[in-house]
């Protein structure tokens, strides 16, 4: 195995993700390693053919990135080591493919990224997306189960 020198922790923005970000501080730490943080919002290009009435799927699309944009500044503030390298992305398209697309085309030796939800809430990036990101990706996949 090469040295790991980046980890991308993709992230839906809860309390989950965070738990995933912190350990990824942890081995980042130990290894000396810089941090690239991404969420990815789905591409609607698949709706195009419905009808939403008020609001063209461009628009919603540009709004959605853009409130990405300011929830990814507001989570990396709030919950990035200041002392770990690391940079933040946000994302449009298929959530696994945009992940592993990133990865690879930013240089990341590893992806960090939780397995399931707790009781309760919502399955939103974990699971069938966990399952898709180790199957395609070019790097080792380490995945945590945030609820323990």
């Amino acid at each position: 195995m090469n040295d790991i020198k980046k980890i991308l922790v993709p992230t839906d923005f809860s309390e989950h993700s965070n738990r995933v970000l912190q350990s990824a501080v942890m081995i980042a730490r130990k290894f000396e390693a810089a941090i690239e943080v991404v969420f990815v919002v789905e591409s609607l290009d698949a709706y195009a053919g419905f009808a939403v009435p008020h609001l063209p799927l461009e628009n919603l699309e540009k709004d959605l990135l853009e409130r990405a944009r300011r929830k990814m500044a507001e989570f990396v503030d709030e919950n990035m080591a200041h002392d770990i390298p690391h940079a933040s992305a946000v994302l449009n398209g298929n959530v696994p493919g945009e992940i592993v697309r990133h990865a690879k085309t930013t240089g990341c030796d590893m992806i960090m990224i939780g397995t399931q939800t707790c009781r309760g809430t919502e399955k939103a990036l974990f699971g069938s997306v966990t399952e898709r990101v180790i199957k395609t990706a070019h790097c080792p996949v380490l995945s945590m189960n945030p609820c323990m």
